[in-house]
Protein backbone atom coordinates (compact mmCIF):
# COMPACT_ATOMS: atom_id res chain seq x y z
CA UNK A 1 0.00 0.00 0.00
CA UNK A 2 1.35 3.25 -0.73
CA UNK A 3 1.38 6.46 1.51
CA UNK A 4 -1.61 7.90 0.30
CA UNK A 5 -3.92 4.35 -1.00
CA UNK A 6 -7.43 5.16 0.09
CA UNK A 7 -7.08 8.17 2.18
CA UNK A 8 -8.47 11.73 2.30
CA UNK A 9 -5.15 13.50 0.28
CA UNK A 10 -7.49 16.80 -0.70
CA UNK A 11 -10.80 18.69 0.44
CA UNK A 12 -12.58 21.23 -1.45
CA UNK A 13 -15.36 24.21 -0.89
CA UNK A 14 -17.85 24.36 -3.54
CA UNK A 15 -19.23 27.89 -2.60
CA UNK A 16 -21.21 31.16 -3.50
CA UNK A 17 -18.60 33.27 -2.94
CA UNK A 18 -15.00 31.71 -2.57
CA UNK A 19 -13.35 34.81 -2.18
CA UNK A 20 -15.57 35.81 0.98
CA UNK A 21 -14.77 32.02 1.94
CA UNK A 22 -11.76 32.25 1.80
CA UNK A 23 -11.11 35.17 3.90
CA UNK A 24 -13.35 33.39 6.80
CA UNK A 25 -11.48 30.19 6.77
CA UNK A 26 -8.63 32.30 6.73
CA UNK A 27 -9.82 34.73 9.62
CA UNK A 28 -10.85 31.36 11.59
CA UNK A 29 -7.87 28.89 10.87
CA UNK A 30 -4.93 30.93 9.91
CA UNK A 31 -4.36 29.92 6.45
CA UNK A 32 -2.55 31.78 4.01
CA UNK A 33 -4.13 32.04 0.58
CA UNK A 34 -3.24 32.04 -3.38
CA UNK A 35 -4.96 32.04 -6.62
CA UNK A 36 -4.28 28.91 -8.05
CA UNK A 37 -6.53 29.54 -11.38
CA UNK A 38 -7.45 26.95 -14.26
CA UNK A 39 -8.50 28.55 -17.72
CA UNK A 40 -12.02 27.87 -17.02
CA UNK A 41 -12.29 29.14 -13.61
CA UNK A 42 -11.03 30.71 -11.01
CA UNK A 43 -9.85 28.62 -7.62
CA UNK A 44 -8.17 29.50 -4.00
CA UNK A 45 -5.55 27.38 -2.72
CA UNK A 46 -5.59 27.54 0.75
CA UNK A 47 -2.24 26.67 2.96
CA UNK A 48 -1.30 25.74 6.75
CA UNK A 49 1.44 25.81 8.00
CA UNK A 50 3.45 25.89 4.63
CA UNK A 51 1.55 22.60 3.36
CA UNK A 52 -1.30 23.21 0.48
CA UNK A 53 -4.41 21.50 2.38
CA UNK A 54 -8.08 22.78 0.75
CA UNK A 55 -8.88 24.21 -2.18
CA UNK A 56 -11.99 26.98 -3.15
CA UNK A 57 -14.49 27.74 -5.67
CA UNK A 58 -17.39 28.90 -6.87
CA UNK A 59 -20.09 26.73 -7.95
CA UNK A 60 -20.51 27.01 -11.92
CA UNK A 61 -24.15 28.14 -12.87
CA UNK A 62 -25.43 24.78 -14.81
CA UNK A 63 -24.17 23.40 -10.88
CA UNK A 64 -26.61 25.98 -9.07
CA UNK A 65 -29.36 25.39 -11.69
CA UNK A 66 -28.77 20.98 -10.89
CA UNK A 67 -29.16 21.91 -7.53
CA UNK A 68 -25.80 21.52 -5.59
CA UNK A 69 -25.09 22.43 -2.39
CA UNK A 70 -22.62 24.39 -0.85
CA UNK A 71 -20.05 21.65 0.45
CA UNK A 72 -17.19 20.89 1.73
CA UNK A 73 -15.44 17.56 -0.71
CA UNK A 74 -13.43 15.21 0.39
CA UNK A 75 -10.94 13.74 -2.33
CA UNK A 76 -9.71 10.19 -1.78
CA UNK A 77 -6.24 8.59 -3.49
CA UNK A 78 -6.66 5.51 -5.66
CA UNK A 79 -4.52 3.77 -8.13
CA UNK A 80 -7.31 3.80 -10.81
CA UNK A 81 -10.47 6.92 -11.07
CA UNK A 82 -11.80 5.34 -13.77
CA UNK A 83 -12.10 1.72 -12.43
CA UNK A 84 -13.20 3.00 -9.40
CA UNK A 85 -15.68 5.55 -10.37
CA UNK A 86 -17.16 1.77 -12.50
CA UNK A 87 -17.25 0.33 -9.22
CA UNK A 88 -18.67 2.73 -7.25
CA UNK A 89 -21.81 2.86 -10.10
CA UNK A 90 -21.88 -1.29 -10.47
CA UNK A 91 -22.14 -0.91 -6.28
CA UNK A 92 -25.21 1.35 -6.44
CA UNK A 93 -23.96 4.58 -6.29
CA UNK A 94 -23.62 8.02 -8.70
CA UNK A 95 -21.39 8.88 -11.05
CA UNK A 96 -21.99 12.69 -10.74
CA UNK A 97 -18.90 14.01 -12.65
CA UNK A 98 -17.63 11.68 -14.78
CA UNK A 99 -13.46 11.21 -15.06
CA UNK A 100 -11.66 14.02 -15.52
CA UNK A 101 -8.21 14.96 -16.27
CA UNK A 102 -6.59 18.04 -14.46
CA UNK A 103 -3.68 19.75 -16.18
CA UNK A 104 -0.40 18.80 -14.44
CA UNK A 105 -2.24 18.05 -11.37
CA UNK A 106 -4.17 14.56 -11.92
CA UNK A 107 -7.30 12.54 -12.94
CA UNK A 108 -10.86 12.85 -10.55
CA UNK A 109 -14.44 11.59 -10.32
CA UNK A 110 -17.14 12.93 -8.15
CA UNK A 111 -19.56 10.36 -7.04
CA UNK A 112 -22.49 9.87 -5.02
CA UNK A 113 -22.84 6.72 -2.30
CA UNK A 114 -26.27 5.11 -2.63
CA UNK A 115 -27.32 7.20 0.01
CA UNK A 116 -26.63 10.56 -1.68
CA UNK A 117 -23.28 11.34 0.48
CA UNK A 118 -20.44 12.83 -2.27
CA UNK A 119 -16.99 12.02 -2.51
CA UNK A 120 -14.44 12.97 -4.55
CA UNK A 121 -11.32 10.05 -6.19
CA UNK A 122 -8.45 11.41 -7.29
CA UNK A 123 -5.05 10.32 -8.52
CA UNK A 124 -2.11 12.55 -8.68
CA UNK A 125 -0.19 13.18 -11.78
CA UNK A 126 3.20 12.53 -10.02
CA UNK A 127 4.87 9.70 -7.48
CA UNK A 128 2.21 7.66 -5.73
CA UNK A 129 4.82 8.12 -2.82
CA UNK A 130 3.68 11.88 -2.19
CA UNK A 131 4.30 12.55 1.28
CA UNK A 132 1.29 12.81 3.63
CA UNK A 133 0.49 15.98 5.77
CA UNK A 134 0.21 15.98 9.00
CA UNK A 135 -3.47 15.45 9.56
CA UNK A 136 -3.33 16.43 13.39
CA UNK A 137 -1.42 19.82 12.32
CA UNK A 138 -3.82 22.97 13.06
CA UNK A 139 -5.34 24.21 10.04
CA UNK A 140 -5.40 20.87 8.11
CA UNK A 141 -8.62 18.73 8.26
CA UNK A 142 -7.72 15.95 11.17
CA UNK A 143 -11.94 13.66 10.59
CA UNK A 144 -14.02 12.68 8.14
CA UNK A 145 -17.38 11.58 9.00
CA UNK A 146 -20.21 9.81 7.03
CA UNK A 147 -23.89 10.83 7.98
CA UNK A 148 -25.91 7.48 6.29
CA UNK A 149 -29.46 6.07 6.28
CA UNK A 150 -27.91 2.89 6.50
CA UNK A 151 -24.22 1.97 8.55
CA UNK A 152 -24.01 -1.68 7.69
CA UNK A 153 -24.87 -0.41 3.51
CA UNK A 154 -22.86 2.33 3.60
CA UNK A 155 -20.22 0.21 4.99
CA UNK A 156 -20.21 -2.28 2.65
CA UNK A 157 -20.03 0.48 -0.30
CA UNK A 158 -17.23 2.11 0.88
CA UNK A 159 -15.05 -1.02 2.47
CA UNK A 160 -15.72 -2.39 -0.88
CA UNK A 161 -14.50 0.58 -2.95
CA UNK A 162 -11.86 1.31 -0.80
CA UNK A 163 -9.25 -0.85 1.62
CA UNK A 164 -11.06 0.74 4.19
CA UNK A 165 -11.09 -1.46 7.61
CA UNK A 166 -12.90 -1.17 10.81
CA UNK A 167 -11.60 0.34 13.93
CA UNK A 168 -13.35 1.14 17.27
CA UNK A 169 -17.19 0.57 17.04
CA UNK A 170 -18.61 3.24 19.88
CA UNK A 171 -22.38 2.67 20.72
CA UNK A 172 -23.63 5.79 21.28
CA UNK A 173 -27.15 4.35 22.89
CA UNK A 174 -30.09 5.87 21.23
CA UNK A 175 -28.17 7.37 18.26
CA UNK A 176 -26.55 3.66 17.08
CA UNK A 177 -22.90 2.58 16.84
CA UNK A 178 -20.36 5.19 15.60
CA UNK A 179 -17.78 2.88 13.41
CA UNK A 180 -14.01 4.01 13.17
CA UNK A 181 -12.18 3.56 9.70
CA UNK A 182 -9.05 3.18 8.65
CA UNK A 183 -7.17 3.39 4.83
CA UNK A 184 -5.96 0.15 5.65
CA UNK A 185 -4.79 -2.43 8.12
CA UNK A 186 -2.87 -1.45 11.00
CA UNK A 187 -2.77 2.34 9.87
CA UNK A 188 -4.40 5.22 12.35
CA UNK A 189 -8.18 5.57 11.70
CA UNK A 190 -8.97 9.13 9.74
CA UNK A 191 -12.56 9.02 10.56
CA UNK A 192 -16.24 7.80 11.56
CA UNK A 193 -19.56 6.71 10.14
CA UNK A 194 -22.83 6.94 11.78
CA UNK A 195 -26.86 6.83 11.30
CA UNK A 196 -27.96 10.07 10.27
CA UNK A 197 -29.01 12.49 12.90
CA UNK A 198 -32.86 13.46 12.50
CA UNK A 199 -31.55 17.15 11.98
CA UNK A 200 -29.24 16.35 9.33
CA UNK A 201 -30.98 17.00 6.27
CA UNK A 202 -29.37 14.51 4.00
CA UNK A 203 -26.51 11.78 3.77
CA UNK A 204 -23.39 13.59 3.77
CA UNK A 205 -19.59 13.91 4.88
CA UNK A 206 -18.72 16.52 7.67
CA UNK A 207 -15.03 17.14 7.42
CA UNK A 208 -13.25 18.56 10.35
CA UNK A 209 -10.90 21.23 10.82
CA UNK A 210 -8.16 21.01 13.72
CA UNK A 211 -7.78 24.16 15.91
CA UNK A 212 -5.53 24.60 19.26
CA UNK A 213 -8.35 25.85 21.37
CA UNK A 214 -11.93 25.19 20.54
CA UNK A 215 -13.14 27.94 22.54
CA UNK A 216 -10.73 30.74 21.31
CA UNK A 217 -11.88 29.54 17.43
CA UNK A 218 -15.64 29.31 17.95
CA UNK A 219 -15.02 33.12 19.01
CA UNK A 220 -13.18 33.40 15.75
CA UNK A 221 -16.71 31.66 13.75
CA UNK A 222 -19.00 33.79 15.28
CA UNK A 223 -16.31 37.21 14.53
CA UNK A 224 -16.17 36.70 11.00
CA UNK A 225 -19.65 35.92 10.41
CA UNK A 226 -20.48 32.43 10.85
CA UNK A 227 -22.64 30.43 12.53
CA UNK A 228 -21.93 27.73 15.65
CA UNK A 229 -24.37 24.71 15.49
CA UNK A 230 -23.69 22.50 18.40
CA UNK A 231 -22.33 22.92 21.66
CA UNK A 232 -18.82 21.94 22.32
CA UNK A 233 -18.81 18.10 23.19
CA UNK A 234 -16.02 16.18 24.16
CA UNK A 235 -15.53 12.80 22.10
CA UNK A 236 -13.31 9.60 23.29
CA UNK A 237 -10.06 10.12 23.36
CA UNK A 238 -10.16 13.71 25.06
CA UNK A 239 -10.85 16.07 22.07
CA UNK A 240 -13.38 18.94 22.40
CA UNK A 241 -15.89 19.07 18.82
CA UNK A 242 -18.39 21.84 17.45
CA UNK A 243 -20.45 22.27 14.20
CA UNK A 244 -20.69 25.25 12.32
CA UNK A 245 -21.53 26.66 8.84
CA UNK A 246 -19.82 29.58 6.97
CA UNK A 247 -21.30 32.96 6.73
CA UNK A 248 -22.32 31.53 2.91
CA UNK A 249 -23.68 28.45 4.19
CA UNK A 250 -21.69 25.09 4.02
CA UNK A 251 -20.91 22.91 6.95
CA UNK A 252 -18.00 22.11 8.89
CA UNK A 253 -16.61 20.96 11.95
CA UNK A 254 -13.82 22.05 14.45
CA UNK A 255 -11.29 19.68 16.46
CA UNK A 256 -9.19 20.73 19.31
CA UNK A 257 -7.05 18.96 22.16
CA UNK A 258 -8.81 21.55 24.66
CA UNK A 259 -11.84 24.00 25.36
Amino acid sequence: MTPTAARFVWHELMTSDAKAAAAFYTAVLGWTTKSGAMPEFDYTLASAGGTEVAGLMDLTPDAVAAGAPLAWLGYVAVSDVDAKAAAAQAAGGTVCHPPTDIPQVGRFATIADPHGAVVCLFKGSGSDEAPVSDPAAPGNIGWNELYTDDLAAAWAFYSGLFTWTKHTAIDMGPMGVYQLFTPGPGLPPTGGMMKRPPDVPRACWLHYFNVAALDAAIGRVRDAGGQVLTEPMQVPGGSWVVTCLDPQGAAFALVGPQR
